[in-house]
C-alpha cells in the first residue's frame, strides 16, 4: 500500500514537471524564416520572435531602426526609410531599410558640452503583435533593430466633449 502511494505520488510529480516543461517550451511558436530571401551584399537579416501572449490583438510592437553615435546636445534622427515588402506566394511581409547611416539634427549651440553616445533612429514604426510570424528586417550592416511591446491601459477614458 505504501509503495503504491509513493509510486502514484512520483508519477503525479513527473507529470507535473513534464507539463511545466512543455508549457515553458510553448512560450515561443516554432520559428520559420527559411522562406524569406537572403540578405543582399552589405546588408544583414535580423528578426524578432515574439513570445506567445494572451490577447495578442490588444498588443502592438514599436520598432526602432537606428545606430549608436557620439552626438552633442542637438536632437538627431537617422536619415533613410523602412519599406514593407510582400513575401510573394506566402502572404507575409518583411521590412527593408535603406539608410547610409547619416543623421539630420537641430542646430542648437552646445557650448562646453561633451559628446554622448545616443541611439539615433528612423521614425519608429508600430506593427501588429503576432507570435506566429517573425518580424524580419533587412538592414545595412552598421544598423540595428530594437523594439518594445506596447500594452493597452486597462482603464478606458472618455473624450472631452464641447
Amino acid at each position: 500500500m505504501k509503495f503504491s502511494k509513493t509510486l502514484i505520488t512520483g508519477l503525479v510529480l513527473m507529470a507535473g514537471v513534464s507539463a511545466f516543461a512543455q508549457k515553458k517550451a510553448e512560450k515561443f511558436e516554432k520559428l520559420q524564416i527559411e522562406m524569406f530571401p537572403k540578405a543582399k551584399e552589405g546588408y544583414k537579416q535580423v528578426y524578432i520572435q515574439l513570445p506567445v501572449a494572451k490577447n495578442e490583438s490588444d498588443l502592438k510592437v514599436e520598432v526602432f531602426v537606428g545606430a549608436e553615435k557620439m552626438l552633442d546636445c542637438n536632437n538627431y534622427s537617422l536619415m533613410g526609410e523602412m519599406k514593407s515588402q510582400d513575401l510573394q506566394g506566402w502572404g507575409y511581409n518583411y521590412y527593408e531599410v535603406e539608410s547610409k547611416g547619416e543623421t539630420a539634427g537641430t542646430l542648437m549651440a552646445c557650448p562646453g558640452q561633451k559628446m554622448t553616445k545616443k541611439f539615433v533612429t528612423l521614425k519608429p514604426e508600430i506593427v501588429r503583435y503576432n507570435s506566429k510570424l517573425p518580424l524580419v528586417f533587412y538592414v545595412p550592416k552598421d544598423i540595428e533593430v530594437r523594439y518594445r511591446v506596447l500594452r493597452p491601459d486597462n482603464t478606458m477614458k472618455k473624450a472631452v466633449q464641447k
